[in-house]
């Protein structure tokens, strides 16, 4: 990643919080990193160099800021919409596949050697794959220290440290203090209460429009799954180590989340997928700008600055929603969704019942369900249901169980690290997905900035109540002025509806 310096001292000496995340300043003659927009007194320029990653600050040597704290700034939106091997293993990394499988793991999910993938990764970020998650690593267990009461031990491990020595080692170089210190260095902070619960702060690029985002997914909240309630988006998660719920408060500046989960380990995927669920890596002053520059759209612009598209916290649950949405309203494709579920949960309650005779309410609360909300179904989960349960034209029953199928097998990848080109390609192979159900998923599942889809009703309507013309080949060309930020064009065209 190229970063040309008169640019980003610029941002650092008027503390621009538009570049956080951007890149981060190490700042030699203190031995420390920033965020851009540290408020601290700006360093001279002989003793500032800058750096694209966390990661390659800490490699160089630099520790955090204690007052800025650069490893909580907002992930890179440069990062969060490139669709190429980079980009894709940065969110992978983000969403705790390292941790989890190694570097190997994250190679074969790329489908690159490891020391290909390494050489790319230190190339645009300063760091390789495994010095990127040990600075996720650090960040998580610093959040677990301070909102926390659990042993350090069991943070160490819950961080995905591989041992206790190595958890020190690592805080102490990142953070100039041992893990005791931070946590003596929090003061009177209540820890939340509950076991597996944690409150912190997700830090975004201002403007953000948060009544658009939660109008947004209230309208397809689902029963037992999501709710919106006064201003705060609570629902259920299926994440790699077990369940959780999660509370999402937009305020001024940040997200207040909270998050309970049924195992810490789950703590680093969980807040990537909340970030990516509420588009929080996003850069709105760039896409505003763009789309501003329309006539047609810069009144939209002016009056509702920072609107995000809202994404999804699993690929296979957006998947089901999309298909089950195409040609209804978003009423209807709610009541079949709910539907379904019901199905599932008194299959689940029966399977359930039949084990020793534990009612299926006793065994649910044993397996640590954290709350009320539970996640959405997996794809082995929905091939279990009887054609009873889906209660839908057998086209789309048959369209859901191939998709399954395919999920399963592994013929389709729907995770936010996936090829976006090869998913939309193999979704397309699928009978019964076609090109609106595919471009809706790589912009909702895969975080594509540039979809628009013009053959949507919705955003046909949209188009017309804009003055803008409304048939899809007109539409398109029309919307080539929007590049790249054509999903968020979209977005607005639904608004404008």
């Amino acid at each position: 990643m190229e970063m040309d310096f008169e640019r980003c001292y610029r941002a650092v000496d008027s503390r621009d919080q538009r570049f956080d995340g951007w890149f981060y300043t190490g700042v030699t003659s203190t031995g420390i990193y920033c965020r851009p927009s540290c408020p601290a007194i700006t360093p001279k320029r002989q003793n500032v160099r800058f750096f694209p990653s966390a990661a390659a600050a800490q490699g160089a040597g630099l520790r955090a800021c204690r007052r800025c704290r650069p490893d909580a700034a907002p992930g890179s939106p440069l990062w969060d919409v490139r669709a190429d091997v980079v980009g894709r293993a940065m969110r992978l990394i983000a969403d705790g596949v390292v941790d989890r499988d190694g570097v190997p793991g994250l190679a074969s999910r790329l489908g690159y050697t490891e020391r290909h993938l390494h050489r790319m990764l230190s190339a645009e970020m300063g760091a390789g794959p495994l010095a990127l998650a040990r600075a996720q690593r650090a960040q998580t267990a610093r959040i677990l220290i301070e909102t926390t009461d659990l042993a350090m031990a069991e943070i160490a491990f819950a961080a995905g440290f591989g041992s206790v020595r190595q958890f020190n080692d690592t805080l102490r170089e990142v953070y100039a203090s041992a893990p005791s210190d931070l946590r003596t260095a929090r003061g009177r902070q209540q820890a939340p209460t509950g076991a597996g619960t944690i409150a912190l702060r997700l830090a975004y690029r201002p403007p953000l429009h948060s009544r658009a985002l939660l109008d947004f997914l209230a309208v397809r909240a689902l029963p037992g799954v999501e709710a919106v309630r006064d201003g705060t988006y609570h629902r259920g998660l299926r994440l790699p180590h077990g369940t959780g719920q999660v509370a999402l408060t937009p305020v001024d500046g940040h997200v207040a989340a909270t998050l309970r989960l049924a195992d810490l380990r789950d703590l680093a995927p969980a807040v990537a997928r909340c970030r990516r669920l509420l588009d929080l890596d996003a850069d709105p002053a760039a896409i505003d700008a763009t789309l501003a520059a329309d006539p047609a759209l810069a009144p939209a612009v002016v009056a509702e600055p920072g609107i995000r598209v809202p994404r999804a916290v699993d690929g296979f649950e957006q998947a089901v929603r999309a298909i089950i949405g195409q040609q209804v309203s978003v009423t209807s494709a709610r009541t079949t969704l709910t539907r379904l579920l019901t199905a599932h949960a008194r299959v689940d309650h029966e399977v359930i019942a039949t084990d020793d005779g534990v009612s299926g309410r006793q065994l649910h609360d044993q397996r640590g369900e954290p709350g009320d909300l539970r996640g959405f179904l997996g794809a082995e989960e929905l091939l279990g249901l009887p054609d009873s349960g889906f209660g839908m034209p057998v086209g789309r029953r048959e369209a859901l169980r191939g998709l399954a199928r395919a999920v399963v097998d592994g013929t389709v990848d729907l995770a936010a690290g996936a090829d976006r080109e090869e998913a939309v390609r193999r979704l397309l192979a699928l009978p019964g997905i076609g090109p609106w159900t595919a471009n809706y998923l790589a912009m909702r599942a895969f975080g594509d900035p540039d979809i628009l889809l013009s053959s949507d009703l919705a955003v046909r309507r949209g188009a017309a109540a804009l003055g803008l013309p409304d048939t899809p080949p007109t539409l398109d060309r029309y919307a080539e002025r929007w590049r790249p930020w054509r999903s968020y064009a979209t977005i607005r065209l639904w608004r404008a509806a």
